[in-house]
C-alpha cells in the first residue's frame, strides 16, 4: 500500500459550461509514484477532468467549484503566470494523438528542447545534450542523428516516445497521460505502457492515466477510478477490483461488456449495458438509475455519496451490499 503523501488532490471538483455542469463532486488523490487510472465511456468527463488540473479547458468551460491541490497549492485559483511555471515542469501532459500533437515543420529535438529552455536555467548546447539523453531514455535509436529529423520521419510509436520525452524533460512530479496508446497497434501499445511504468519508477513520478482500455488498467495501474456522467462512482485498488469484482453496477457492466483475460465475468458471454446516458441537466438522483437493475425509489432522492465498502475502496451506490453480492 502506497503511504506517500498525495501529490495531487481533487476536492469536490465541479466544472462545465454556463448552465451546463459536466463534472460534479469529484474527489480523487494521487500519491507519489502511484499510477491511477480514470476510466469510463466516451463523454463521461474523464479528459475534461484531467485537463482541468492545468486549466487547459475548451473555450467557455471553467472550474465552478472545488479545489485542485498540487503539492499544497490550489491550481484552481492560481494566477496564470504562476500556473505556467507548473505546466510542463511540475505537471506534464501526454495527449492521445501523437500524429497531430507535434509541429510538423520543426525538428523533434527543438520541440523537446523548448520545454527545457522554458523552465530551466540552461544553455542551448546543454539543452540539446539533455534532449539526446531523453530520446535515448525513451528508446529512440540513434538519438543524436534523429535530433534534427522532423515528425514525418518517425512512426506512430516513435512519435509517442518523442511526446513522452517532451513530457518528462523537466522531471515532473505528475504525468497526465490522456489515452496515450489510442492510435497505436497492440504491440506498440504494450511497449509504450512498459516505458511509462519504467519512467514512473525511475523518476518517482505519479501518473493519471485516462483510458478506455480495461486490459491496460488491469496490467499497469495501481488504483482505478470509474467515472459515469461526470461523477466518480467507484474507486478501488486494482487487484481486488479485477479479481473479486467491482461493487458499483456500472463498473460491473463495464467489465462484463469488455474483452480481457485479467478478470472474471458474471456470465459466460459479453453483455451490454442497456439504455444510454441521461442528460446531466436537472439531475435529481443517481445518474445511473435509469439503466441500473437495482434502482428503486431511494435512488431518485439524490446522487449517492462515495462511501467506503472496504479499506481503500469506495463506491457511490445506495445498494452497495446488494451490488457486491451480484459480482
Amino acid at each position: 500500500m502506497n503511504r506517500q503523501p498525495p501529490v495531487l488532490e481533487l476536492i469536490d471538483l465541479e466544472l462545465g459550461f454556463p448552465g451546463a455542469p459536466i463534472v460534479r463532486g469529484v474527489d480523487l488523490s494521487i500519491r507519489q509514484g502511484e499510477k491511477v487510472a480514470l476510466v469510463g465511456e466516451s463523454g463521461c468527463g474523464k479528459s475534461l477532468t484531467a485537463f482541468s488540473i492545468l486549466r487547459l479547458l475548451p473555450p467557455g468551460a471553467a472550474i465552478s467549484g472545488g479545489q485542485v491541490i498540487f503539492e499544497g497549492v490550489d491550481l484552481a485559483t492560481l494566477p496564470p503566470r504562476a500556473l505556467r511555471r507548473i505546466r510542463g515542469k511540475g505537471i506534464a501532459l501526454i495527449l492521445q494523438e501523437p500524429m497531430t500533437s507535434l509541429n510538423p515543420v520543426l525538428p523533434i529535438g527543438l520541440q523537446v528542447a523548448e520545454n527545457i529552455l522554458q523552465h530551466e536555467n540552461i544553455t542551448r548546447k546543454a539543452a540539446k545534450a539533455r534532449v539526446i539523453e531523453l530520446l535515448d531514455l525513451v528508446g529512440i535509436p540513434e538519438p543524436a542523428r534523429r535530433y534534427d529529423q522532423h515528425p514525418h520521419h518517425f512512426s506512430g510509436g516513435m512519435r509517442q516516445r518523442v511526446m513522452i520525452a517532451m513530457a518528462i524533460a523537466c522531471n515532473p512530479r505528475l504525468l497526465i497521460a490522456d489515452e496515450p496508446t489510442t492510435a497505436l497497434d497492440v504491440t506498440i501499445q504494450a511497449q509504450v505502457m512498459e516505458l511509462l511504468e519504467d519512467l514512473c519508477a525511475k523518476l518517482s513520478m505519479a501518473m493519471l492515466l485516462i483510458t478506455h482500455d480495461l486490459g491496460a488498467v488491469a496490467q499497469w495501474a495501481d488504483r482505478v477510478a470509474v467515472m459515469y456522467a461526470g461523477r466518480i462512482v467507484e474507486e478501488a485498488p486494482i487487484r481486488p477490483f479485477f479479481s473479486v469484482g467491482p461493487t458499483h453496477p456500472y463498473s460491473q457492466g463495464l467489465l462484463n461488456s469488455s474483452v480481457g483475460d485479467s478478470w472474471h465475468y458474471a456470465t459466460d458471454r459479453l453483455t451490454e449495458i442497456k439504455g444510454s446516458v441521461q442528460s446531466a441537466m436537472g439531475e435529481t438522483g443517481c445518474a445511473f438509475a435509469p439503466r441500473c437493475p437495482l434502482a428503486d425509489r431511494d435512488c431518485r432522492q439524490g446522487p449517492p455519496p462515495l462511501d467506503p465498502v472496504q479499506p481503500e475502496w469506495r463506491a457511490a451506490c445506495y445498494h452497495n451490499d446488494a451490488a457486491a453480492s451480484a459480482t
